[in-house]
């Protein structure tokens, strides 16, 4: 019961019909299940066959960069869902994900017309670096699953992080597999100094404040921590950057500089570092994409960049790893395609949904989710173990650092999970 993805014509106009509809109308927060009138509960999207869910995923964005290939992950998960005999005898109608272009005003719009419109039952995966529609979907009790990087996935009870919450409140922890992860590549933290750059964006901000934290308690010095560069726009010229992180550590370069941004400002500054003479270590959490290597540029640049991995690297020869591959080719149609972390996060984001409402039961609705979701846990995932609630407040703390290395990746440090340290 998939849907094919709409196209972006027909996106915008969907998204200019629903801008236009009052926010308080079409409210389902207790309709009665259409599959079982009569039956208590809100079950919106869910019939006696089948339970609709919908995607929010940045397909496009100002800058060129892309999450698409979330939709198609998630779409892999699904897939072999209902293969398998759906959820509980209910096949997932996937309706595809809404592209937000990176754009708070488009997210909004997203969530409203998959409540208000399509009336899902859940959406997953939501992945954008912007989640202004997150109060409007815990408002209308929407489940809703995605990669925990902004501090929606944090706190709601209805959203929740595949890999738990990371960047959490005080009172919550931080998942240290970065920080350790360097430290173990450089020699050890003690006496070694690091820079942190990422966009001025809240979730730009917000990691600055979690991994300024995170690699202080592995023991570095953080030398430069900033949210400094353009959300909007990859800047052109490097310089002004590259000259205040080579001089951050009392004059001198940084053993380490870390990039919390996505893949064009990143082939930017490990370039700009590069040709400055540079020699430490360079990482981010993002470039983990075989399709990155297509071009020999874009491989130049990222030659030597160890890559942050919350999940099981793809040269993992763990039995859930080739599962992975499996769905992801069958539902590209049987071809071989280069796989990436944005499939990961979408399969990941979906796998979490379809586990918890297997545990929801026959009689699905929003409040036999929730109670599923309290008590749900399993382990040995490609994520590692997890748990609810402890992911809406903790990540589960696992994860991987793989390195681009003459256009193959790598594992650096393999994938293992280590304790979590507060976060204040």
């Amino acid at each position: 019961m998939l849907r094919p993805i709409r196209t972006l014509a027909a996106a915008a106009a969907a998204l200019a019909l629903v801008s236009a509809c009052n926010s308080a109308s079409n409210s389902t927060s207790s309709s009665a299940s259409p599959g079982k009138p009569g039956s208590a509960g809100n079950s919106r999207g869910v019939t006696a066959d089948s339970i609709k869910v919908g995607g929010i995923v940045s397909m496009t964005s100002a800058g060129g960069y892309s999450k698409k290939d979330t939709d198609l992950g998630a779409k892999a998960r699904y897939l072999r869902a209902n293969a398998e005999g759906g959820i509980n005898g209910r096949k997932i109608d996937y309706l595809g994900a809404e592209d937000d272009g990176q754009d708070p005003g488009k997210n909004m719009a997203a969530a409203r017309k998959l409540v208000q419109q399509d009336k899902v039952f859940a959406v997953a995966p939501m992945s954008s670096v912007t989640f202004s529609g997150a109060d409007f979907l815990e408002q209308e009790k929407v489940p809703t699953f995605g990669w925990g990087t902004l501090p929606s996935f944090c706190g709601p009870k209805y959203i929740y992080g595949f890999n738990g919450c990371l960047v959490p409140s005080p009172g919550g922890t931080l998942n240290q597999t970065w920080p350790e992860g360097i430290g173990r590549l450089v020699g050890g933290a003690q006496g070694k100094s690091v820079a942190v750059i990422a966009n001025d964006s809240d979730a730009g901000k917000f990691g600055i404040r979690t991994f300024q934290q995170g690699f202080a308690a592995a023991g570095f010095k953080v030398a430069y921590a900033k949210a400094s560069v353009p959300a909007t726009a990859v800047p052109s010229d490097w310089s002004a950057y590259v000259k205040e992180i080579l001089q951050s550590n009392d004059g001198k370069a940084p053993d380490a500089v870390v990039s919390v941004m996505q893949t064009p400002n990143n082939i930017g500054l490990f370039t700009a570092l590069k040709r400055s003479g540079f020699q430490g270590l360079l990482s981010d959490p993002t470039d983990y994409d075989p399709g990155l290597l297509a071009k020999d540029a874009t491989k130049q640049a990222l030659d030597g960049v160890h890559v942050l991995l919350q999940f099981q690297p793809f040269e993992s020869a763990d039995p859930k790893t080739a599962q992975f591959k499996a769905d992801i080719k069958a539902a590209s149609g049987g071809q071989e395609v280069p796989l990436s972390m944005h499939m990961l996060t979408g399969y990941m984001s979906a796998d979490l949904f379809v586990s918890i409402a297997q545990k929801a039961g026959k009689e699905l609705t929003v409040e036999s989710f929730q109670a599923a979701a309290q008590g749900f846990s399993d382990t040995g995932t490609l994520v590692g173990d997890r748990s609810e609630p402890k992911g809406q407040k903790d990540s589960f703390g696992c994860g991987a650092l793989v390195q681009l290395r003459g256009g193959a990746y790598e594992v650096s440090v393999p994938f293992s999970c280590r304790q979590p340290v507060p976060f204040k």
